[in-house]
Parts: structure tokens; sequence; C-alpha cells
């Protein structure tokens, strides 16, 4: 562990040698400033050390080395949680049946429960231990040159002035730091945040849901263990469970250089108001889906069931149905409408398209059709509930999607795009679609369940960004690095500013695009 484990050992045994009387006396002689701290800020601190030290110890080591050594945690902590696999099951189930409880009470919302089990839907504990490895295996998002200019070229030496070499400037990504990342429900997102911030070289302390505690602290666990295994410090990634905490570590700005909230709107808004940090937010899911006047019956039919069906609790499931005319009397409708009834999803229709589909159902199928309200419109059911509103064209369904919608993911079902064999209209509608729309995802004759970071590639993500600046959508390695920018000066002249002002050696701006790739120094 190299000078992390001897500084914070050495503490340890001469605490514990003298009782620890001398570790107090160290704390006022040596960290005044540390006598009052609460429990929160000192793992906010712990987190921030923790960084300093990784990235001070890996910068020493050949290039490639550092990745290596992040590489070799996240292999550990997958070895981790396959050995504990029986135990993490356990855990997950007391909070299942603890959550249902309370659902059972009125005092928790059923779809939370879903959330919770790691091991009800098929798949869901392979991907979660996948992504781990997946994560691993991404390249490197650090030490990347993403923009190199030389600013000036080389000055020979005169009698005046030694030789001034060439002034280049690199942009280059690197971690952002510590983040706090505040989720609801999900355990697997422990895993999938920690994985991420090692890979990405940032510390990480998450705070989960009470309704997923047993299970976090499981999982947790195995990550602090396989990180004491490997060369990383443990305080890398922290767990904290009370509110208590979380009220002090947004205030933590010394220590925290990011808050990524992952749960409700309401929950995401209160952090956002309390944090002295810069958060990483999001607003609901309210995805929408836009049936174009030419789109498939077949086509149109199944990927509204996926987006509304698959996963209804996720933030990503179809919340809102923009239904072009044409497909009242074209028989689309009814048939949709027929499959999502079937499906057990209540329709919150406006007055046209409950007036075209009442007529044609049963006396129960009807039952599931309500008249939509004003309110239907934003609202994120995270159930088997949809909205619906006839449109005239795809223009009508793009203002209703920038005027209700959260910029979360948003479709456009039409014909199928066959390059150059389709139509100009078609084409025309998807552009229209694609291009008007400024939500951080936006799809063509696609199921509004593939917003997902492990579904684009990214291994896993923290959670999805509907903000306007930094990383938007799924949040995956690429977005938890930021840049800077590292001014390298060759020759033996000093480089200095004044050298460029006006005068009779005045030293001229070059501006010039160079290769991006960063040298190293070593």
């Amino acid at each position: 562990m190299g000078s992390w484990h001897l500084s914070m050992h050495a503490i340890h045994s001469r605490a514990q040698i003298h009782g620890g009387a001398l570790a107090a006396v160290e704390s006022v002689l040596i960290f005044p400033d540390r006598v009052m701290e609460s429990s929160a800020t000192v793992v906010a601190r712990q987190a921030r050390e923790a960084f300093d030290d990784v990235q001070q110890r890996l910068s020493l080591g050949p290039a490639g080395e550092a990745d290596a050594q992040r590489v070799k945690a996240l292999h550990a902590i997958r070895r981790a949680l396959e050995q504990a696999q029986d135990e993490i099951r356990a855990a997950n189930q007391r909070d299942v049946e603890e959550a249902t409880a309370l659902v059972q009470q009125g005092k928790l919302s059923a779809q939370l429960v879903s959330r919770l089990d790691l091991f009800a839907k098929a798949g869901k504990w392979e991907s979660m231990v996948q992504g781990v490895s997946d994560v691993a295996s991404l390249p490197s998002p650090l030490d990347v040159c993403t923009k190199a200019t030389r600013l000036a070229d080389a000055s020979p030496a005169s009698e005046s002035r030694d030789a001034t070499g060439t002034l280049d400037l690199y942009r280059v990504t690197c971690p952002i730091g510590v983040l706090l990342c505040i989720f609801e429900a999900r355990p697997e997102v422990i895993v999938n945040i920690a994985s991420l911030a090692i890979k990405s070289g940032n510390a990480a302390i998450l705070k989960g849901g009470k309704e997923s505690r047993h299970s976090g602290q499981v999982l947790s666990r195995c990550i602090s263990e396989a990180l004491s295994q490997s060369d990383m410090p443990p305080h890398l990634i922290q767990t904290v469970e009370s509110r208590e905490e979380i009220r002090t570590l947004l205030q933590e700005d010394r220590y925290i250089n990011l808050v990524i909230p992952r749960g409700s709107n309401e929950m995401v808004r209160h952090i956002q108001r309390e944090a002295r940090v810069p958060v990483m937010g999001h607003a609901d899911g309210l995805c929408a889906a836009y049936v174009h006047h030419d789109a498939p019956a077949k086509l149109t039919i199944e990927t509204v069931l996926d987006a509304k069906l698959d996963y209804p609790s996720a933030c990503n499931a179809l919340e809102t149905l923009l239904l072009h005319r044409h497909h009242l009397a074209s028989g689309l409708w009814l048939s949709l409408g027929k499959a999502l009834i079937h499906a057990g999803v209540r329709l919150h229709c406006d007055e046209a398209s409950r007036t075209a589909l009442v007529p044609g159902l049963s006396e129960s199928e009807a039952a599931l059709v309500v008249a939509a309200t004003d309110a239907d419109f934003d609202t994120e059911y995270l159930d088997l509930d949809l909205a619906v509103r006839v449109v005239d064209s795809v223009q009508e369904a793009v203002h209703h999607i920038q005027t209700h919608g959260s910029g979360h993911t948003d479709t456009i079902l039409c014909a199928p795009l066959n390059g150059e064999a389709s139509s100009a209209s078609v084409r025309s509608a998807a552009d229209i679609f694609t291009r008007s729309l400024s939500s951080s995802s936006v799809y063509v004759n696609a199921s509004t369940r593939f917003a997902d970071g492990f579904r684009y590639g990214f291994g896993a993500e923290v959670g999805i960004s509907t903000g306007r600046i930094h990383a938007r959508g799924p949040v995956g390695l690429e977005g938890l690095v930021t840049y800077k920018y590292v001014l390298r000066s060759a020759g033996s002249g000093a480089q200095t500013a004044a050298a460029f002002s006006p005068g009779a050696h005045q030293r001229a701006w070059s501006h010039q695009p160079i290769e991006a790739v960063y040298p190293s120094l070593t």
C-alpha cells in the first residue's frame, strides 16, 4: 500500500500502545482543526486523503501501471461478490421482505420492491457482476489528450537571453475527485458506482436508501475487503447510512467535488437546494414516444410494449404516448390500445384517443381507460399507467415534449429508415424530431429502455443526467472525468508573458494545432 499504509497504520499503532492518549495529543498539536470533526466530515476527509494518495502514488509508475492497478482492484471486487453471493442473497431477501411489509402497510410504494430485488428479475445479478468486468476492460478515460496547441514557436538565443523553446498547451483528462453519490432502493448501484469511480480514478462516498440497507452493508463490505487486497486504500470507496451524515456531507466542499443524486425528482431537487457542492442532477423520467402517421403497426406495438412493460419502474420506461391523428382510424390505435390494456396498463387518454378507442373495447377492457387530466402529462408513473394524447404533426409532438418532457429519453416511431430507400418525408420527420429535441437521448424506431449505461457500452452507469453541462444521458467513465490544461515549455530560456507584449523583442503567438498526444515527461 505504500505511503498510505505507513502513515495511517503508524498513527493507529501508536494510539493502541498508549491507550489513545498520544493520538489525542497529536490531533490537538498537529491537526487542531480535526478535534471537532463529525463522523461525516471524517469520512469526507478520509476519501480526499485516499484520492490524493492514489493520484500521487500511481503517477510514479510507468505508463499504464496506474490503470493496471485499478483493473486489479476491480477483478478483486468481482471475486469478492461471487464468493459472497449466498450472503448477499440472504441480505437482499431480508430487504425485500421488510419492504413488502411496508407496502402492505401503505408506507412504501410497490414499485420500490422490484427495484430492491437483485435476484427476482432474470439476469439482474449476473449483469451487476459482469458489469464490474466490463468496466475493467474499458480503455482508461484518464490522461487522454483531447486538444493540443502550439502557443509559440521557438526563439533562438541572443546576447541578452537564452534560447526559448516551443510553448505547447495540452488539454488532458483527469479525475473529478471525491464523488458523493446518493440513490434510492437499487442496491446494485453501489457496485456500479464503485466500479466506475475506481476505473476513472475517483473516490466515492455512497448513500443508499434505507430500504436496501442490509444488501448495501454486505456489498460495501465486499468492496472494502477487495480494496484491502489490492493496492488501493479502503477509504477510496465508503458508505454512509444516515440522513444527518448527508446533511453534513452536502456542505463539505473542502473535500467533496461532485454530488450525484439518483432517485426521485423530489430527492434531487432537495439536494440541489441544500448542497454547497456542485450537483449532477436529473429530472423525472418523463419519456415519450411519438407515433408518426406512417409508423408500421407491428414495429409500433412491439416497441411501445417493450418501452412500457419491460421494467415499468425504471426511469427510462415510457410514460407518454403521442399518437398521430391518422391512427385513430387506421386500426393501429385499437390494436395497440388493446395490447396495452391486456398487459394491465391503465390508459389516461385525452378526449380524441378515448373516443376512438372505447367503442372497440369490451366493458372490462374499457375499465382501464380513463380521461386524462392536465397533470397526467407531467407525471412519472413508474407503474402500469400511460398518458395518451393525439397530435396532428411531428412539430406538435415536439412541442408537447418540450413543454411537458423532462429531457430524459424520447423516441419517434415511423416508417423504417432504410438508407436512401427511405422517403423524403420519413427522413424529414425523423430529422425534425431528433434535431428539435434537446433531450439527453433521442431515438428513431427504438424503445426508450435503451437509455442505460450498460446498453450504451459504458459497462455501467452512475445514473442518467438530464442537465445541459458536463455529462448527459447515461453517465459512464467519460462523465466522471474532467480535464486540466498542461503547459509545456522546451528550451533553456524562461517563458515569460512579458515577452509577448509590444516591444522591440516581442514574441509572436503561433496558436497552431499540433498532434493531440501529450508527451511523457519521465
